[in-house]
């Protein structure tokens, strides 16, 4: 299993997080992690993005691992989540950095841009695009369009249902999650009207695992240990964090890179109108981009690293 930096925990204004680092003294580069997952995600880009001089910081964000979890709902709402980031930077003397999120941690990251612009020097994220402004309460919205079992609105409507389920089956849950390959097969492998809860309680036994058993062991242990309450929260935010950014504009002005995963089950949107500075790949793969499609990822980030960041350091 590929070596990972060793644990800090570091006092970030109201929370402590959970931060590994490495490369000290290059330009510093963010990396947020998504939804269920760790910093462990990005087991990969680390070395490689410490061989080109860079200086990465990776931390748990609240609620998982072994940072802080507080219990309050809105806890979890945007300007907290970036202010985590921003308290860390303030803490290891960084000025600005690039920050480069996949899945929840792509949101937090776009939302960086629009709440501290001047600490941001670029973003990059995975998976999840920059989304227009809702026109109403997004979870009413996706409620109306994908009914009461899609997973943002159960979360939602059933609060500590689904969190609970992914608690008292933590292995089954991630073992389903973390799946790959699955859209070469051409029979059926989920039941019909299955709900996010399900996914705790069934084996799907579709695709394949994306990582080793012993690398899936670390994924576990974090949650047995955390729960999955806190980062059920974050999707508790939708309506706040809209309520939130009412009376900002959705624009991103700063050089920005999309990795997007053809098989994702996140779809790609027009961006032309609301990044200005944008690049955009597409690899082979499904949601999980880093950790299925390691040596790519890295090469798209690290050349855009090297061609548009640095020159601005």
């Amino acid at each position: 299993m590929i070596e990972f930096p060793e644990a800090e925990i570091i006092k970030c204004g109201a929370v402590e997080l959970e931060v590994f680092q490495a490369g000290h003294g290059g330009l510093p580069v963010l990396l947020a992690h998504g939804w269920p997952e760790h910093a462990f995600s990005w087991r990969y880009q680390i070395p490689a993005l410490v061989e080109h001089g860079y200086h990465v910081i990776v931390p748990n964000q609240r609620g998982y691992g072994s940072s802080s979890s507080p219990a309050e709902v809105e806890a979890y709402d945007c300007q907290n989540l970036t202010s985590d980031h921003i308290a860390l930077l303030d803490v290891l003397g960084v000025d600005k950095a690039v920050f480069v999120g996949h899945d929840w941690g792509a949101l937090v990251v776009w939302y960086q841009p629009l709440l501290n612009p001047d600490r941001v020097l670029g973003v990059a994220n995975l998976s999840v695009p920059f989304l227009p402004k809702f026109p109403a309460d997004p979870v009413t919205l996706m409620e109306q369009a994908n009914g009461p079992d899609f997973y943002i609105v159960h979360f939602n409507r059933q609060p500590g249902v689904a969190a609970a389920a992914f608690a008292a089956n933590t292995k089954r849950f991630l073992t389903n999650m973390y799946r790959t390959k699955f859209w070469h097969e051409t029979d059926e492998k989920e039941p019909s009207g299955m709900t996010i809860v399900d996914m705790a309680r069934i084996d799907l036994h579709r695709g394949e695992l994306m990582m080793s058993e012993e690398e899936l062991e670390v994924f576990v242990a974090a949650f047995q240990s955390s729960g999955f309450e806190g980062p059920c929260n974050w999707y508790r935010n939708f309506t706040r964090n809209w309520e939130l950014t009412a009376d900002i504009e959705f624009k991103v002005e700063h050089p920005a890179l999309m990795i997007y995963g053809e098989h994702d089950m996140v779809r790609p949107v027009d961006m032309s109108g609301t990044v200005s500075d944008l690049e955009v790949h597409t690899l082979e793969c499904g949601h999980w981009i880093q950790q299925e499609k390691p040596n790519e990822t890295n090469g798209i980030l690290v050349d855009w690293l090297n061609r548009r960041m640095k020159p601005l350091y």
